[in-house]
């Protein structure tokens, strides 16, 4: 089986820009989307977003999140305030989000390895290496100070 996946830290607003999220925050993003930027009507993406994401290979989803949020950390509460306020602007809650995406059988993903022993048990295919993942207490206090929902998508290719 084929793996690929990614983890990424959204604020996500139909009314205020990536660019001045940027400038609130003090925090250059790794991705933004403008709203309405592919389609005008009805307007795709339907929301501008700034990004922090790792789409680091070889990693697990706890070790990509883990990334994220140790780079965000130290702006967490800050970051909350932030996605509190864009509730508001937006009239609904949502504007903070830790995404994951995972897709089987993605011809870029990554093999299967069945030739490492995992604590001296051989391993049976079926038992993909990068399948299951966790949240630990800082995740858990991270994504509580942020406001973020989490939001996991699985897909197969195709």
């Amino acid at each position: 089986m084929l793996i690929s996946q990614y983890a990424y830290f959204k604020l996500a607003s139909v009314r205020v820009t990536a660019a001045e999220i940027t400038a609130r925050l003090g925090i250059d993003p790794d991705e933004v989307s403008v709203r309405g930027s592919r389609l005008a009507q009805p307007p795709r993406p339907a929301t501008h977003m700034w990004q922090i994401v790792c789409r680091e290979p070889g990693l697990t989803v706890d070790e990509q999140i883990k990334h994220i949020v140790d780079r965000l950390s130290p702006h967490a509460e800050r970051i909350g305030a932030l996605a509190a306020e864009l509730d508001r602007i937006d009239g609904e809650p949502g504007a903070s989000v830790l995404q994951v995406v995972r897709v089987f059988e993605h011809p870029d993903g990554e093999q299967e390895d069945l030739t490492s022993p995992v604590e001296d048990f051989e391993k049976l295919p079926g038992q993909h290496q990068l399948l299951g993942w966790h949240l630990d207490s800082q995740t858990l206090e991270f994504l509580r100070l942020t406001r973020a929902e989490l939001d996991v998508d699985e897909y197969a290719y195709g």
